[in-house]
């Protein structure tokens, strides 16, 4: 991370790298009628029960956080793509937290692998595709018996002192977190009268929380959501070093990614690899997955990235191989830096929120390559927040700006198909070659996209050479920004 940028990206130890991943699991059945108040015959209803989880990867001791505690008051659906925040047809799915918020620590203990906590009673659901669906939080002034936070109703809790900070909201007491269709597998949850559905939402906690220049911290969720199975509803696997037929020695990350509509393998979720090299996502919704691993060791040296295509829900991927090269730590590493620009269409500067992502070709598919873990990069993509000029970082002029710095690995990705017998992994290239891809999104809005056009890419930066390897990327420059 450059030190001279006003804002950064939440820095969490490598041990803890990747996300929380916030899930609700929407339990849905046949019922036998009556209850719902309406005159809807059973055999179109279901029954909804709503649990929580988190796999665990950002807390202490070895995380920056302790506790990240949020409020939850509501879970909405809506069959329209269309319907806003304050229209008609939202289906209410937790109304039991209208009079009893419940607050929750993302980085708690669950109960199993998945769940954490059960959200609300069952109520009756009218069969259907819901479009969008909404999660609202606590205002931070609500006033809230046992407050964990103190006196916000949401918070995190520094590994370091204990302190307790308000984690800011961006909309999400007024209107809520939305989960439009476009971020629903499948484009949207389909309901079928008289059968059983589970849904869960993902939130990537640690990657969703934006730590500001003035030292406060900020929720900026993007969330995704898909029917899951009660069963046979992970993937799982080991990521072990090639050379010594070991877990490595160091810290690693593991992302499922998926195509979204451009092409482009985006993450969808990422978790840790265990001591023993495990790893495993749960629940998930149905479908196959790309899944990406990159790991640091504990000299410093990054591997290069590892690519299993094609795994289904329900597999493992077996003992994915990750390959250090031969050359020492520093020529391992390419470091990649540049700025991040935002105007209005007056020209003069705005603050945006800027998602950034390292993506690399492999085998004609740009995939999303993962932030290997360091001390100072703990999430699979990059969170940066466009500011006027401060210190050492001077903005073009008419423009609000961030400076970033990143690592990653200098090879090239090694891939290969799943296979039941274990994927077989080549190396695309002796070393990689990398695009920057920036989205923008509203400041404070919870990700609704910015800027026209709202992502924009670089050119391929190939490495050459021996190294050490550095990159000057050219300027992302984001107009017609609100």
């Amino acid at each position: 991370m450059n030190p001279h940028s006003r804002f950064k990206s939440i820095l969490l130890p490598s041990t803890f790298f990747a996300c929380g991943v916030f899930v609700l699991a929407l339990c849905i059945s046949a019922c036998s009628g009556g209850g719902s108040g309406t005159s809807t015959t059973a055999s179109s209803m279901g029954t909804v029960s709503t649990s929580l989880s988190d796999p665990a990867t950002c807390q202490a001791p070895d995380g920056q956080f302790s506790h990240v505690y949020v409020t939850v008051t509501d879970v909405q659906a809506s069959t329209s793509a269309t319907a806003s925040s304050s229209g008609s047809g939202w289906v209410d799915l937790t109304p039991s937290l209208s009079s009893a918020p419940k607050q929750i620590d993302l980085l708690g203990q669950a109960n199993n692998q998945c769940f954490l906590a059960m959200l609300g009673d069952n109520v009756e659901l009218q069969a259907g595709s819901y479009q969008q669906i909404r999660l609202i939080l606590a205002d931070n002034s609500m006033s809230l018996s046992n407050n964990a936070c103190g006196s916000a109703a949401n918070c995190v809790v520094l590994t370091s002192d204990g302190s307790v900070h308000t984690l800011q909201l961006s909309s999400e007491a007024q209107t809520g977190i939305k989960i439009p269709s476009g971020q629903i597998a499948s484009g949207g949850f389909t309901v079928q009268a008289g059968q059983t559905e589970d849904l869960d939402i993902d939130f990537n906690t640690c990657s969703s929380i934006v730590e500001e220049g003035n030292g406060q911290f900020r929720l900026k969720p993007v969330l995704h959501a898909g029917e899951v199975s009660t069963t046979s509803s992970s993937i799982n696997g080991k990521v072990y070093d090639a050379a010594t037929g070991n877990p490595v020695n160091g810290s690693g990350t593991v992302s499922l990614e998926q195509k979204d509509s451009t092409g482009v393998d985006r993450v969808v979720m990422s978790t840790t690899v265990a001591a023993d090299g495990s790893f495993v996502f749960c629940p998930l919704p149905a479908g196959n997955y790309d899944v990406v691993a990159v790991a640091t060791r504990a000299d410093g040296t990054i591997y290069a990235p590892s690519i299993v295509t094609g795994v289904a829900t329900g597999s493992t991927t077996g003992t994915i191989l990750m390959h250090a090269p031969t050359v020492s730590a520093p020529t391992s590493t390419a470091t990649v830096k540049g700025l991040i620009t935002s105007q209005n269409s007056s020209m003069a500067g705005t603050i945006a929120d800027i998602q950034l992502s390292t993506l690399e070709t492999v085998s004609s598919t740009m995939y999303t390559i993962p932030l290997p873990p360091t001390s100072m990069q703990q999430s699979a993509t990059l969170s940066l927040e466009t500011a006027a000029s401060a210190g050492t970082t001077v903005c073009p002029t008419g423009t609000d700006c961030s400076a970033y710095a990143m690592q990653q690995a200098s090879g090239g990705a090694y891939i290969g198909a799943w296979s039941a017998s274990g994927a077989t992994l080549t190396q695309s290239a002796p070393l990689a070659s990398y695009v920057l891809d920036g989205e923008a999104f509203v400041q404070s809005s919870g990700g609704t996209a910015d800027c026209s056009p709202s992502e924009l890419q670089s050119t391929a930066y190939a490495l050459t050479g021996t190294g050490p390897y550095a990159v000057a990327a050219s300027t992302l420059a984001f107009t017609s920004c609100q």
